[in-house]
C-alpha cells in the first residue's frame, strides 16, 4: 500500500468506528494529515473531552494518553504505540517525590503537565509551558517546588524573582541536545533568521532566543511574523510542518539531533493497525489515580 492508500483506509476506519484521532505536533506530517486535531498535549486532552466520539486514539506518548483518560474517564483511550514513553515524565518516581515533600513541607508542588498521572496525585497544581508563569504568579505561596523540568522551572523563576524555587533532576533529553555551540553555528549560517525556542531548552539557548514559547506558540509566531527566515529550537518535525504551512518562508533546525525518538515510534501503519484492533494499548487508570490527577489539573484550570 502507498502512503495515500493507508491514509485513505485510516480515514475510512475512523469514520466507520467513530474514533477521534489526536496527534501531537511532534508526530510526522503523514500522521497529522489523518488526525482530527493536532497540537500541544493538554490542548488535545481538552479537545478530546469535547468530542462526541467515545473512542480516542492518541498519537503521542504515554503521559499524554493518560491525561486524555483523566479528562475523559468514560471514554476508551488508546495509545498508538505502547512503547512510546516520555523520559522526562518518568525521571521522578512517586517515592522520590514523597521524600522531596518531606524535605520541603512548606513548598507548593508545581508539576509540569509532562509527568505521570501517579506523580500528579501528589502535586498541588499542574502547569503547561504556556501557562506556567501565569499560574505560578497567582499561587499564594512564595515557595515553589517545581518538577520535573529544571530548565522550564528556571525560565519561570527568572520571570518571578519574588518567589523562591527548588528544582530537582529532570529535563527533556531531546531539548537538552541543543546548546550554545548550536546557537552560534545556526546564527552564523542564517544571520537574518529569528531564533524560536521551547522553554525546555537550556538557558544557554533560551537567552539568545527572539521568541520563547510552547510548540504551538512557536508555530503561531512563525506563521504570523512578517520575517521570512526562522531557526527552530524544538523537535525537528516542527520544521517540516512549518515548511508545509508556510512555503514562502524558510525554516532551519537549530540542531539535526533534536529528534524525539519516543514520538517517532508511532508510524502511520501503527495508526492503521490500531484502528483495526491489531496494535496500540488501551489506557486504564485506577480510580484513585484518575481522581488525584484530575484534582491537580482542575487547580490549573481554576488559576488559568
Amino acid at each position: 500500500m502507498t502512503t495515500r492508500e493507508i491514509q485513505d483506509e485510516i480515514l475510512r476506519l475512523k469514520k466507520e468506528k467513530e474514533v477521534c484521532i489526536l496527534a501531537h505536533a511532534y508526530q510526522n506530517h503523514e500522521i497529522l494529515e489523518v488526525a482530527d486535531y493536532m497540537g500541544d498535549s493538554f490542548a488535545l486532552s481538552q479537545q478530546a473531552a469535547k468530542t462526541q466520539e467515545q473512542t480516542i486514539l492518541m498519537c503521542g506518548v504515554r503521559f499524554m494518553a493518560e491525561t486524555v483518560k483523566v479528562l475523559s474517564p468514560d471514554k476508551k483511550v488508546l495509545l498508538s504505540s505502547g512503547e512510546a514513553g516520555c523520559p522526562m515524565a518518568e525521571q521522578l518516581s512517586v517515592e522520590e517525590l514523597k521524600e522531596l515533600k518531606k524535605q520541603y513541607p512548606d513548598y507548593t508542588v508545581v508539576a509540569y503537565i509532562n509527568t505521570t498521572s501517579e506523580l500528579k496525585t501528589l502535586c498541588d497544581v499542574c502547569v503547561t509551558s504556556a501557562s506556567a508563569v501565569s499560574i505560578v504568579k497567582k499561587l499564594e505561596n512564595d515557595k515553589i517546588l517545581f518538577i520535573p523540568d529544571c530548565n522550564l522551572g528556571a525560565w519561570v523563576a527568572e520571570q518571578i524573582p519574588e518567589k523562591t524555587f527548588k528544582f530537582i533532576k529532570g529535563g527533556c533529553p531531546t531539548h537538552l541536545r541543543m546548546g550554545k555551540a548550536d546557537v552560534a553555528k545556526a546564527k552564523k549560517a542564517h544571520p537574518n533568521a529569528k531564533l524560536l525556542v521551547h522553554p525546555e531548552c537550556a538557558a544557554a539557548v533560551t537567552k539568545n532566543a527572539d521568541y520563547i514559547g510552547s510548540t504551538t506558540g512557536i508555530m503561531s509566531y512563525a506563521k504570523k511574523s512578517t520575517d521570512k527566515e526562522f531557526i527552530i529550537g524544538t523537535e525537528n518535525s516542527i520544521v517540516s510542518h512549518l515548511q508545509y504551512e508556510c512555503p514562502d518562508k524558510l525554516f532551519y533546525p537549530l540542531s539535526k539531533d533534536c529528534v524525539c525518538h519516543n514520538m517517532k515510534l508511532t508510524t502511520l501503519v501503527d495508526v492503521y493497525n490500531c484502528l483495526k484492533g491489531l496494535a496500540g494499548e488501551e489506557i486504564i487508570l485506577p480510580e484513585e489515580v484518575s481522581k488525584g490527577a484530575k484534582r491537580c489539573i482542575d487547580r490549573m484550570l481554576e488559576l488559568n
